[in-house]
């Protein structure tokens, strides 16, 4: 049977928590009493990421470390911070509006002493904020799985424990904005360290309403899966494309053979298109390498 952590060997392990937030005085005020209760000796951290609802006096109050931010850089950004404070071997992020229980931090931890290097908790089809928003994520799953050759359940999760070590290792590719549980699984994923998720349960949100704008950050999330996909594997990016130009180019000169008995210009650029798309995609491919080396 898989054993899991306790709050007492969790503290062994020098633990930190880091929540970023911006206006959600609500939800700290509920979710930090627990905090405390369950795990006293940890490093809790409060990433105040420009708030104007007197955020970072309710941390304070109980408690937490707080960084505060001067303006809004962003939850990537507050992320960022965070771990870079943090003291702990072990990471944990959750939310500061109060969807993640903290007595669940357990299950996640008890995962991580299994051998793994980031333990997820993923939210099911109960947990999305609406329909558009639960169907966008499993496109965004299916994709990033397809991406990495990893089955990967929840790609925008940011309940995550994580060893910190492995983490500061990502720290210069994360964005500043909401895409860093993106980022950073999928640098996971490259580099081999291990990965696992744990269905959750997520409450509904407590104070002000999302930050996060679907259609714009939706769009966004999608452009980021591209960008560090061609970080991750360029090859299965630029691969299909190539072989999309040069199959469209073949058809159409045949085309153009049968019908006018020529090879057309059109004919000549697809097909110029597909081979210089290829080698692009063959140049990321060494580039990824060299990013990802750690030389002994």
């Amino acid at each position: 049977m898989p054993s899991h952590a306790t709050p007492a060997t969790v503290q062994r392990q020098s633990l930190s928590i880091v929540l970023p937030c911006k206006n959600e005085s609500i939800g700290l005020a509920n979710v930090l009493p627990k905090l405390t209760e369950l795990y006293p000796d940890a490093q809790v951290i409060v990433v105040d990421d420009g708030s104007s609802d007197g955020s970072g006096l309710i941390a304070e109050r109980h408690g937490a470390m707080v960084l505060h931010n001067p303006y809004s850089m962003g939850n990537g950004a507050a992320i960022k911070r965070g771990a870079r404070a943090a003291t702990g071997e072990i990471i944990v992020f959750m939310d500061a509006d109060g969807q993640h229980d903290p007595h669940l931090i357990e299950l996640l931890l008890g995962k991580l002493q299994q051998g793994y290097d980031m333990v997820v908790g993923a939210r099911d089809a109960s947990g999305q904020a609406n329909a558009s928003r639960s169907f966008a994520n499993r496109f965004y799953n299916a994709l990033a799985s397809w991406m990495t050759g990893h089955p990967i359940l929840d790609l925008t999760s940011g309940f995550r424990a994580v060893r910190a070590a492995r983490f500061r290792e990502f720290l210069h590719l994360l964005p500043n904005g909401f895409s860093y549980p993106t980022t950073c699984t999928m640098a996971f994923f490259r580099s081999a360290y291990a990965v696992a998720y744990l269905p959750i349960p997520v409450h509904k949100r407590m104070g002000t309403n999302s930050h996060i704008r679907p259609l714009k950050d939706g769009l966004r999330f999608l452009l980021i899966i591209f960008k560090i996909a061609s970080l991750y594997s360029p090859l299965k990016l630029f691969l299909p494309t190539s072989a999309l130009f040069f199959s469209v180019g073949v058809t159409y000169y045949i085309y153009t053979y049968v019908t006018e008995h020529r090879f057309t210009n059109m004919s000549t650029l697809l097909l110029s298109a597909s081979v210089i798309i290829f080698l692009i995609g063959l140049v990321s491919e060494q580039i990824t390498n060299l990013t990802y080396r750690r030389d002994a």
